[in-house]
């Protein structure tokens, strides 16, 4: 079945759409982590891309998630991404804690950055090497395309809570949290099962 084009608006107040899967994505995606390793240089351990965009045949908002891992969230960092036009958005500093996990606080902290004028639109997440929230989206991203048909049922439930929802702004990202972490868990077998670790970085 052929994904509806449904209109919501994310967190950030801007309208966005749901749209079939982009084969551009990809080297958007290139493009856009090219510039981004210039400008960190060492600071950035990988950049990778993650989210909906990143798995071939899925659903999702043109919009490109990136991963930058980097050893620490200090303010070296956070002065190379101004310096390439990146804002600092200060209300989102931790991401979802998923129900399995019992480590401190701390695991979940991001910094995440808004991009350049001019620039298409990406979510941008910087996390610390080696802590959860770091592996969670390489994980979910990597289970996905080794199980296509999850990712069907995943993007079948977005596009239907894109249009039922009465007001995606606030419900959207509380109601699909915990849908991903129930793919999330079934992924933490089937990485210890197959001893399962990201491959390279995208750049």
């Amino acid at each position: 079945m052929k994904p509806t084009l449904c209109v919501i608006t994310d967190g950030e107040g801007q309208m966005i759409e749901i749209v079939e899967y982009r084969e551009r994505w990809t080297q958007d995606f290139r493009d856009i982590a090219r510039t981004i390793r210039n400008g960190l240089g060492d600071l950035a351990l990988r950049i990778d891309h993650i989210g909906s965009t990143s798995v071939p045949g899925l659903c999702a908002k043109d919009v490109i998630d990136l991963q930058i891992t980097v050893a620490a969230l200090d303010a070296r960092v956070t002065a190379a991404l101004h310096m390439l036009g990146y804002s600092l958005a200060q209300d989102i500093s931790r991401d979802h804690r998923p129900p399995d996990d019992d480590g401190p606080e701390t695991d979940w902290f991001k910094l995440y950055f808004r991009a350049p004028e001019g620039q298409r639109r990406t979510h941008t997440h910087v996390r610390a090497m080696g802590r959860p929230n770091q592996r969670y989206p390489l994980l979910f991203r990597d289970y996905l395309i080794a199980h296509p048909t999850t990712a069907a049922a995943y993007g079948e439930l977005k596009r239907r809570l894109s249009v039922a929802l009465t007001n995606p702004d606030d419900d959207y990202p509380d109601v699909k949290d915990p849908a991903v972490d129930l793919i999330y868990l079934p992924a933490q077998r089937w990485a210890a099962a197959r001893r399962w670790s990201p491959g390279p970085s995208g750049a």
